[in-house]
């Protein structure tokens, strides 16, 4: 038997219970307060100002870009949405309005895509982690039961295609861990011209993985490339109003499959030492509040899934196998940390978590996740082109290394 998994201390609001106290199974007795969650993101004005997408827009005379004729319904409703934005009553620090930004780069995770990627993949996603080799073989079977092959770059290369008939700027696509990777696409776009692009990563919530990192990833690549472009980063968008539509629409296509079950809300766990220097659990508690709001549930229950990394290192909790034997009700399974179906999505829940409920007699209705809903086109191609917001400086900073001095 391996070493016992440390469980964190530092759990979330909505996640957490009464010690002792029985769990209500019902609908309205998944544990977790609405109110309770947004409360917890809106306590500070100074945030609010910081993080919302919805902040008063000074006058700025701008000419309206020329988008041509979109050639199927996703694109036309995302040029349609475009036009019916008032460029003239955007930001006047808008990059897009001074010309800036000339391209458009997609910055994903990466992905196998044959059996023989496998092991070198996971070799790149845990190279200086302190992560045993027998977890790296146990999570490279999760792969090798899908032969090998990742649906992540398929999806990118779906999001990429969508995002090219919706943009009036080129886009291109580099990932972190595997082909094609960013520095091979950066020297791309040097080579064709690209002067400034503003880079969207495929995660939707500010921590040091799903968005400090990405910038790291990018320096990185810049500084291997003679005459790089300058590259900006979009900002986490988990209050974003496209991204929550988005979202809704698929909580509410689950739930019409199982109108009386409990509602979960899943995402990527992550160290707790990252937690705390992050506001991803604060993002997360406020996004599915406002999506249970939108969908008519009050009580909800935010768990999280494919933790990794040793096993003494204390990570977010609960996880969802373990939530759904206490549980013991049929459940609908909101995927609203991640963006695409890719293989934490299709092993993690569709297999682990359904293998649970299957052990147990209850029912699971699994929501798809955002990938390229109309709603998601729209929302990128809005910060893109029309009001990018790069990150701040300082954001989501790297968690505190046990025995590094502060």
């Amino acid at each position: 038997m391996g070493p016992a998994i440390k469980r964190c201390p530092w759990k979330n609001a909505a996640s957490a219970n009464t010690a002792g106290a029985p769990i209500d199974s019902s609908p309205a007795g998944i544990t977790g307060s609405t109110d309770r969650a947004v409360k917890r993101i809106t306590d500070s004005a100074a945030t609010r100002a910081r993080t919302s997408f919805s902040t008063p827009r000074a006058r700025h005379s701008v000419t309206p870009p020329k988008i041509a004729a979109a050639p199927d319904p996703i694109a036309r409703a995302t040029h349609s949405r475009l036009r019916d934005i008032d460029i003239n009553h955007s930001s006047s620090s808008s990059p897009y309005n001074k010309g800036v930004y000339d391209a458009l780069l997609l910055v994903s995770f990466g992905g196998p895509e044959k059996h023989e990627d496998v092991i070198p993949f996971l070799e790149n996603v845990l190279r200086g982690r302190n992560v045993p080799r027998e977890r790296m073989l146990e999570v490279a079977e999760h792969y090798y039961h899908f032969e090998g092959r990742s649906p992540i770059n398929d999806q990118n290369r779906e999001l990429m295609a969508a995002l090219k008939n919706a943009l009036p700027i080129p886009v291109y696509w580099g990932n972190r861990n595997w082909h094609p990777f960013l520095a091979d696409t950066v020297r791309q776009m040097r080579d064709d011209g690209v002067r400034r692009a503003i880079a969207f990563a495929t995660s939707a919530f500010g921590s040091y993985s799903g968005c400090r990192q990405y910038i790291e990833d990018l320096d990185r690549a810049l500084g291997e490339v003679e005459n790089a472009p300058r590259i900006d980063k979009i900002r986490p968008f988990p209050d974003h109003p496209l991204f929550l539509e988005a979202m809704t629409d698929r909580v509410r296509a689950a739930i019409a499959e199982l109108p009386e079950a409990g509602l979960l809300f899943t995402a990527h766990s992550i160290p707790c030492t990252m937690a705390q220097t992050s506001p991803y659990v604060r993002q997360l508690e406020a996004a599915c509040a406002a999506v249970a709001k939108n969908v008519g549930r009050d009580q909800w229950r935010l768990v999280y899934q494919s933790r990794s990394g040793a096993p003494g290192q204390p990570w977010l909790e609960p996880d969802i196998c373990d939530t759904l034997r206490q549980i013991r009700s049929d459940v609908v399974i909101a995927p609203i940390g991640f963006l695409s179906d890719h293989m934490e999505v299709l092993y993690d829940l569709d297999t682990e978590a359904r293998a649970v409920c299957d052990a147990i007699g209850v029912r699971m209705a699994r929501a798809k996740t955002v990938e390229t809903h109309p709603a998601m086109i729209r929302m990128i191609a809005e910060l893109a082109v029309v009001e990018p917001r790069p990150c701040t400086a300082g954001c989501c900073p790297a968690p505190q290394r046990p025995g590094r001095p502060k």
